[in-house]
């Protein structure tokens, strides 16, 4: 038998409307710098080359968006670019677009016990490099996606006028940046890998990696 106090009806009807105002404010579900660097976020071992890798194959402008997914040698598995549309930012919705690309290039990773791949995003946007309301809005959603898609938390990439930064840790360059050129491709790095079935999915994945 478990005892205890039943919340008074002033006490509930103050939690739920904390509740309620806390979900319609978009200002709480960003990550500030600090807590985005204390979250553990896996470091990537060569950044300028996955920030070059990306840019060569989608080809970002301003307010574009590139999540991306890495196996565990950094080697791209999938990816996907989209425009971010003009309206408040908010974590929530990012999540849920964000979700939406992993859902539509890959498979969830939820069965496994740790997760194994790691999804990244890299974001094109005018302004400099320093940290704004909208990079941490893109932050939270890109944590809250990769939980619900079983896939480890990855960096968060700016790129601007100025060049790229990786958030929270500080390594950046110059290019590409927001208006550079693309970077051909190496011969020596591989596609992404297809699936053997056919169907949807399978052209899905085809034109991900055609891009």
């Amino acid at each position: 038998m478990t005892f205890g106090f039943a919340p008074s009806s002033a006490a509930s009807t103050s939690t739920s409307a904390d509740l309620s105002a806390a979900s319609a404010n978009p200002l709480t579900r960003m990550l500030e710098p600090a807590e985005w660097a204390a979250a553990g976020i896996p470091l990537l071992r060569n950044p300028r080359e996955v920030v070059s890798g990306l840019h060569s194959r989608h080809q970002p402008r301003h307010a574009t968006a590139v999540v991306a997914v890495l196996d565990p040698d950094e080697r791209l598995c999938a990816s996907a670019s989209f425009t971010r549309r003009p309206a408040p930012a908010d974590g929530w919705m990012f999540r849920n677009t964000l979700l939406a690309q992993l859902r539509r290039v890959i498979p969830h990773d939820l069965r496994r016990r740790t997760p194994v791949r790691t999804a990244v995003l890299l974001y094109c946007r005018e302004g400099d490099a320093r940290w704004t309301e909208e990079d941490g809005a893109w932050m939270w959603g890109l944590r809250d996606a990769c939980t619900l898609h079983g896939l480890r938390c990855g960096a968060y990439i700016t790129l601007t006028r100025d060049g790229w930064q990786v958030l929270g840790e500080g390594r950046s360059g110059r290019r590409p940046n927001a208006d550079s050129s693309p970077e051909s491709l190496g011969m020596s790095e591989a596609p992404p890998p297809l699936p053997r079935t056919g169907g949807a999915a399978s052209e899905v994945l085809r034109r991900a990696a055609a891009r």
